[in-house]
């Protein structure tokens, strides 16, 4: 009887066993189907980290810095103030850019007033004394005949005086004859050439008024690089004063009151508002995941404030394909490695005090609901 007894016992001890080992599964697997209701359409990772815009503060003129409204880690606005650099060797330069502007201003007015006669009129003038030129050899030729026959009649009256067929009388009225035409025929040839002088002069002013565009516009052409060289100095002059060009937080500042700065030379950063978050998910978290899906970031400094964003897009590529040195897979034993592709996240309340205080670099846990339908999207998983 103690034997069955014992046999009763083990019996019983063993299905109190059973019972709680069928009851630990039942729990395992009531937590595991849980924990697939509550998770399957959430996509996380811990390999994300605050994104934003760095700004590299550099002047683009070289002078000693006069003045410094800015501190390290000091919070700015759009436009305010940030250093100002010597200007005077700029207003100087400014001035004589002026100054050379309103030179060359009177330049082309003077050349405009003084271009001489209009194309035309000029053009009518040499018509004209190419005309007196005309009737000047006309006439001229007529007097050279003449007095030709003139010196002809002194001649032939010359010989009947001799012979007392001519009176002297007769003979020294055609020497006076001759005398007058050969007079009249110098005189046409003056003639002629004074017209052919002023025909040369007609020319050289048609000449003039024919260049005369050209002469203004060179002027003009001068006028407009004054007009650059201007702009160009008063620019110089605007980059003495450096303003923050937008909205973000100063860091890493490299300048003091004093210094001599150079061209293009790095004075700081300024990390800009908002910021967002770069997660790299594994290539087979990316299934469905789409942009316009809601996010819950949590922040490792802020591990008590849930920030609430939603996905912005997608790379369109794997990290590793855009590093300095990209992966070659034709080379050597290939391995197979799960891929990362960066997703952009950003902040729905850019309001959010908090969002002041992130900075680049700090981790954040996203996690991405993917169940839920992004918006344009006629079609997703559930």
């Amino acid at each position: 009887m103690p034997d069955d007894e014992d046999n009763g016992s083990a019996k019983q001890a063993r299905a109190k066993r059973f019972k709680i080992f069928a009851g630990m599964l039942g729990v395992a697997a009531l937590g595991g189907a849980a924990y697939w209701l509550l998770t399957h359409n959430h996509e996380t990772t811990d390999d994300a980290f605050v994104q934003a815009d760095v700004i590299e503060l550099a002047p683009q003129v070289s002078g000693p810095v006069i003045a410094l409204h800015i501190t390290d880690n000091q919070i700015v606005q759009m436009g305010q103030p940030i250093l100002e650099i010597d200007p005077r060797d700029y207003a100087v330069a400014a001035d004589l850019a002026r100054a050379s502007v309103a030179v060359a201003q009177a330049d082309l007015d003077v050349t405009k007033a003084s271009s001489g006669a209009t194309l035309d009129a000029a053009g009518h003038a040499v018509t004209e004394a190419a005309n007196v030129i005309d009737e000047s050899a006309k006439q001229a030729e007529a007097l050279a005949a003449e007095a030709q026959r003139a010196q002809l009649d002194v001649k032939r009256y010359d010989e009947l005086l001799k012979s007392t067929f001519a009176s002297r009388q007769r003979y020294e009225q055609a020497l006076a004859d001759a005398r007058g035409a050969n007079a009249r025929w110098k005189a046409a040839q003056s003639a002629a050439d004074a017209s052919r002088a002023a025909l040369a002069q007609a020319q050289a002013k048609l000449a003039d008024a024919q260049a005369a565009p050209l002469r203004v516009a060179q002027k003009e052409a001068a006028l407009e690089q004054a007009n650059a060289n201007l702009a160009q100095a008063e620019l110089n002059l605007s980059y003495t004063r450096i303003a923050a060009p937008r909205d973000g937080r100063i860091t890493r500042r490299a300048v003091r009151q004093g210094d001599l700065v150079q061209k293009n030379q790095t004075l700081g950063y300024l990390v800009t508002n908002p910021p967002w978050i770069e997660a790299n998910y594994k290539e087979t978290q990316l299934t469905r995941m789409k942009p316009g899906q809601p996010v819950k970031v949590r922040v490792d400094a802020y591990p008590d404030h849930d920030f609430a964003a939603h996905v912005d897009s997608i790379q369109a590529g794997s990290g590793s394909r855009f590093s300095l040195l990209p992966t070659e897979n034709a080379t050597g034993n290939y391995v197979k490695v799960v891929q990362r592709v960066p997703v952009k996240i950003v902040f729905d309340d850019p309001s959010d005090p908090l969002l002041q205080k992130l900075s680049p670099g700090l981790s954040v846990v996203p996690d991405v609901d993917v169940g839920v339908e992004a918006p344009g999207n006629s079609s997703g998983a559930k």
